[in-house]
């Protein structure tokens, strides 16, 4: 291991800087951030220990891989396949009409009611953000809404996914910062709606205070048989909610479970529908694969990472770094969420979650804080890094079934009043903890 640099003659700090600059380098060289995070982490453990180290990573990622609650993760992303190949969210946008009626900014609403049900479907934000673009953006444009508040009623509606349970974000924080996923589904269930609910003020204040934003539709005639039938297509999405969140709210079954109740319930959904196909459910199986796939690779390395960089004694070296900012608990908290935030602008949510709970959770701990209310915090803190530039995905979703006049920057204009609002959402959290009922 000659042509390895000594890292312990660095010392600890000048070892955690070459290692920050080594992942930084290698993400800008464009390879994917599983396979940096490894090898950085193999690097470093030849180093610092010499050959004997690589079994030690092997099992921290036999550790993660292990769990039992990470068999949720496919299982809600396989509800999300099989909820984009099947009419069912375009029927519940139909039936969302009924409800909508005729208020100023209806189609916006209706838009963000959709995504929130969607969000307690299944949790997943890439395939949210590219039926809400194919759904709600053309009806919108078609009736004259300003196109900026279009577009961002459709980033930030399917980006939702994050902080309404079953959010695929919880599942991971609760993973790595060993807290019960289902207390973090209970505790983030209001401050979702509460994030919904300033979207929707914000539509609705806009729309009333400068008409031409958000044209009222043309009324439609409807009989109370075609109400009725559009309202129909509530009844099934509706119903798999109840008994996926039901069932973990009401202690009857553990999120794992749940997860395969929802499944079941979206495939007997399209059975009844009469979508089911097995074309339907190997194109949904291929997608859940590929989604997994990049977590689990993400996972790997991440654990990998922090494994290596825990036993260097790195985790204490940032810890203190961290605590040494301030005496007041309040302004390390703001840190970490400065950290987050500039984070999310440049990595995938899985990686932050990954390479950041482990420093951040004890710390968190330490102070006296509840980890549930963090994770809550935490999840918020992602809903801003999905929206922010230059790589947040809700973006480049939406893009890539906007029409063509859109530009990315078109749409990243649209989401700062958004971001605004979400970053309102974790300074609510910050101050007013109980919002989370911890």
């Amino acid at each position: 291991m000659d042509f390895l640099p000594d890292f312990q003659a660095m010392g600890i700090g000048g070892a955690t800087f070459a290692m920050f600059v080594m992942l930084m380098v290698l993400l800008l060289t464009g390879m994917p951030l599983a396979f940096v995070t490894l090898l950085v982490a193999l690097i470093f453990a030849l180093g610092w220990f010499g050959p004997m180290a690589v079994p030690l990573i092997t099992s921290r990622i036999f550790s993660f891989v292990n769990s039992f609650v990470f068999v949720s993760v496919p299982m809600f992303v396989l509800m999300a396949a099989i909820l984009d190949r099947s009419g069912i969210a375009r029927d519940l946008f139909d039936a969302m009409k009924v409800l909508a009626g005729r208020i100023r900014g209806g189609v916006a609403i209706q838009t963000l009611l959709v995504a929130v049900v969607l969000a307690a479907m299944s949790g997943i934000i890439g395939g949210e953000v590219i039926l809400l673009g194919l759904l709600a953006l053309p009806q919108m444009l078609r009736l004259g809404y300003d196109r900026n508040l279009a577009i961002g009623v459709c980033c930030a509606g399917g980006a939702l996914g994050t902080m309404v349970p079953p959010s695929i974000v919880l599942i991971i924080y609760g993973l790595t910062a060993n807290v019960s996923v289902g207390d973090l589904f209970s505790a983030a269930f209001v401050p979702g709606l509460m994030l919904a609910g300033f979207y929707a003020a914000y539509i609705l204040i806009r729309a009333y205070m400068n008409p031409a934003l958000a044209p009222v539709a043309e009324p439609e005639d409807m009989t109370r048989g075609e109400k009725l039938r559009l309202l129909k297509g509530l009844f099934l999405p509706i119903l798999v909610v109840v008994f996926v969140l039901g069932s973990i709210y009401g202690g009857i079954a553990s999120v794992t479970e749940a997860s395969a109740i929802g499944v079941i319930g979206v495939t007997l959904s399209t059975i009844i529908r009469g979508e089911f196909s097995v074309e339907l459910l190997i194109g949904a199986a291929k997608q859940t694969l590929r989604t997994v796939g990049m977590i689990v690779w993400i996972g790997i390395g991440a654990s990998a990472l922090v494994g290596v960089f825990n036993l260097m004694g790195g985790i204490n070296f940032v810890s203190n770094l961290i605590t040494g900012i301030s005496d007041n608990p309040t302004v390390v908290i703001l840190f970490m969420m400065l950290i987050l935030f500039v984070l999310g602008m440049f990595l995938d949510w899985v990686g932050i979650a990954l390479l950041c709970m482990p420093i951040f959770v004890p710390i968190v701990k330490q102070m006296g804080y509840d980890p549930v209310w963090f994770g809550v915090v935490f999840a918020m803190n992602m809903q801003v890094s999905f929206l922010s530039p230059p790589f947040g995905p809700a973006a480049f979703y939406l893009k890539s079934v906007a029409p063509p006049d859109i530009s990315l920057g078109d749409i990243f204009r649209s989401l700062l009043p958004f971001i605004g609002m979400q970053i309102l959402a974790v300074a609510v959290l910050i101050a007013f903890p109980a919002i989370t009922g911890h």
